[in-house]
């Protein structure tokens, strides 16, 4: 079974900059699709960005120029550069990874990002 821990999240001010990291156990690091996920109280919880496999990589479309997803297969590793931060980035960010043909739907337990005005 995947296992999922994120780390990074902090208080940053609006335009500061955190790095996000996902680090993954279970041995199927580079056969999966990774996404960054955010939630704040009372919405659902949505897709920030994801990168596939093949390195092929897809962003909402508020956070374009401003947020990258990257992944380092030696360190079973993804990574999401949070620069440009807002107050409506405030949420607690989730990783998540996927590997359907071993039905894999993995969660971390989310870290928190707040953004101060």
């Amino acid at each position: 079974q995947v296992q999922l821990v994120e780390s990074g999240g902090g208080l940053v001010q609006t335009g500061g900059s955190l790095r996000l990291s996902c680090e993954a156990s279970g041995g199927i690091f580079s056969f999966g699709s990774f996404g960054w996920y955010r939630q704040v109280p009372g919405k659902r919880r949505e897709l920030v960005a994801c990168i596939a496999a093949s390195g092929v990589t897809n962003y909402a479309d508020s956070v374009k120029g401003r947020l990258t997803i990257s992944r380092d297969n030696a360190k079973n590793t993804v990574y999401l550069q949070m620069n440009s931060l807002n107050p409506e980035d405030t949420a607690v960010y989730y990783c998540n990874a996927v590997l359907l043909s071993r039905g894999i739907d993995a969660w971390g337990q989310g870290t928190l990002v707040t953004v101060s005005s």
